[in-house]
């Protein structure tokens, strides 16, 4: 029977379908070409018409407006679930629900039950160009013929790049990021992928996460309505607001660590049906060898702390969420902690295991049909997305003296 930590259980055929189900069915066939297709980049058009048809985009949208209201650790169950398969599809997904996440936080009542009604009636897959490092995308004051500027009234102008932005092409919507140079801060709105002005860009050519869509988006002279700016230039996010940052660490660490159980999977898969014992091992099976069976524990052991820490921050995640309004900033920077400690974890994981997987493999396992790099070149690109040292010093901080971690975009 294959470990309880690497593959969920499949429903009673009558039972009705659950996200983890329908999760695990989406990551089966995804698993099919996942090999062939991070081989080949570019967009993966018709697997993320399978996303859509799974009905998965509603997952995080509350009931209230036709959503399916789950709580996060299902989501990030689900994350990882597909991130064993197909990491740069997890990826997508992942941000999909980052951004309604962000709508949730930052936008007003009447922007909740616009945009998120929308995305479950027009089934609707939101992209990422909210890059807060990107500080080249511009946004300027909306002037009736007078010159008078109205703010809230009249919207403002969005021109410059977004890099790094995940889930862009394909989507039909887009959360943007812009810095206001008057007030000196970053507006955060949302756009039509297809508005005029727009211009996405299937330019991403790192060597992993090679379908994440992650290329550059254009702004040329984009009007921002002021009905779609979700956060204005300058404005001080609240304690609940910045949990934003939290609910993207946590996705990137699910990532992470599905990539590192998908990685122990192929290889556990491999031993047991390809692996030929050493000739100084003594055994009739590479499995029954205790040297490979002492290093199967030991990935074990990166693998199942990390996934304790992960549920147990999602769980917290989901407590804070729950409060809206009274979250505290006591709280959200006790998140931050728990957050940070599944990051670093996963962190470490996944690297490990995608590596050492091919000490257990052997060198016939290096064979490009079996594409099992793909695992480190994937969890290796997206671990850099920011220096985890930094994490582990806001750890040794709080560990310390109790210094929680200050709310950033990455913290």
């Amino acid at each position: 029977m294959s470990p309880s930590l690497i593959r969920s259980p499949r429903p009673p055929e009558a039972a009705t379908p659950t996200p983890i189900g329908i999760a695990t069915e989406l990551a089966q066939r995804l698993a099919a070409s996942a090999n062939a297709r991070d081989q080949a980049g570019g967009h993966a058009a018709r697997e993320r018409e399978w996303i859509r048809e799974s009905g998965l985009l509603t997952l995080s949208i509350p009931t209230e407006f036709g959503g399916q209201g789950a709580a996060w650790p299902v989501v990030y169950q689900v994350i990882r679930i597909l991130a064993r398969a197909d990491s740069a599809l997890a990826h997508v997904f992942g941000f999909h629900h980052l951004q309604l996440a962000g709508i949730t936080l930052y936008g007003s009542a009447q922007q909740q039950r616009r945009f998120l009604t929308q995305t479950v009636e027009q089934r609707l897959f939101w992209g990422n160009a909210l890059n807060p490092l990107d500080q080249r995308t511009v946004a300027t004051d909306d002037r009736d013929a007078d010159g008078d500027t109205d703010n809230d009234a009249r919207g403002y102008t969005l021109d410059g790049i977004k890099s790094f932005s995940s889930g862009s092409v394909g989507a039909d919507w887009l959360t943007v990021s812009a810095w206001h140079a008057g007030v000196g801060g970053a507006l955060i709105g949302v756009v039509r992928t297809g508005a005029p002005g727009v211009s996405v860009q299937a330019d991403w050519d790192a060597f992993g996460q090679r379908q994440t869509d992650s290329g550059n988006v254009h702004f040329d002279a984009v009007a921002l309505p002021a009905e779609q700016v979700l956060q204005a230039p300058g404005a001080a996010p609240t304690p609940q607001a910045t949990l934003r940052s939290q609910i993207a660490q946590l996705i990137m660490a699910n990532l992470y660590l599905g990539i590192g159980e998908g990685a122990f999977e192929a290889a556990r898969l491999y031993t047991l049906n390809e692996s030929k014992p050493w000739f100084a091992s003594g055994v009739d099976a590479a499995a029954h060898d205790p040297l490979i069976q002492h290093r199967y524990g030991q990935l074990w052991l990166r693998l199942r702390p990390a996934a304790v820490l992960a549920d147990h921050a999602a769980g917290e995640l989901e407590r804070l969420m729950r409060k809206r309004m009274l979250v505290t900033a006591q709280e959200r920077g006790e998140l931050a902690v728990a957050v940070a400690e599944a990051k670093c974890l996963a962190h470490a994981a996944g690297l490990e295991v995608s590596s050492q997987l091919f000490e257990l493999t052997g060198a016939r396992s290096t064979s490009a049909k079996y594409g099992f790099d793909r695992y480190w070149r994937n969890v290796r690109v997206h671990t850099l997305h920011d220096p985890v040292d930094y994490k582990i010093r806001d750890l040794g901080r709080y560990a310390l003296d109790g210094t929680l971690p200050e709310p950033t975009a990455y913290s």
